[in-house]
């Protein structure tokens, strides 16, 4: 008997407008299991989230048309979507890009460039709190290696 994959086929919405890196994050998170969606711009990533109800968001901070953070404001603004766990990423050297992470309701901020294994148990652990009703308790703001 096989073994489950952790993804197990739970949706992920990925929004990154670099072509190679949500390549490599969409190879990273499907070959884990998950069913992975990517946008390249921030204007349909609310109403994705409502269409295709993930349970877990990467979301990129420099985005055309919307910012990440502005996305990200307007899920948590929204009752049917706050909850959803997300992980707002930027370029290193970005440390104003933490403090406003945390005040958008960030579950989780990384750095470019992270690591695969990193991003991939930074997924797997917001889903896993989530489902369990402690999203919040983790470190919120906190920057990825």
């Amino acid at each position: 008997m096989r073994a489950q994959a952790p993804g197990a086929g739970r949706a992920v919405l990925v929004v990154e407008d670099e072509p190679n890196i949500s390549e490599a994050i969409r190879f990273i998170l499907h070959r884990d299991g998950w069913a992975v969606t990517v946008l390249d711009s921030g204007e349909h990533a609310a109403d994705m989230v409502r269409t295709l109800q993930p349970v877990a968001m990467i979301l990129d901070v420099m985005l055309p048309g919307l910012s990440g953070f502005e996305v990200l404001r307007g899920l948590r603004a929204d009752p049917e979507t706050r909850g959803l766990p997300v992980i707002l990423l930027t370029a290193r050297g970005q440390s104003a890009a933490r403090t406003l992470a945390a005040e958008s309701g960030a579950s989780l901020f990384m750095a470019k460039p992270f690591a695969n294994r990193d991003l991939l148990e930074a997924v797997r652990g917001l889903v896993d709190a989530d489902s369990r009703g402690h999203a919040d308790g983790l470190a919120r703001g906190a920057e990825g290696p």
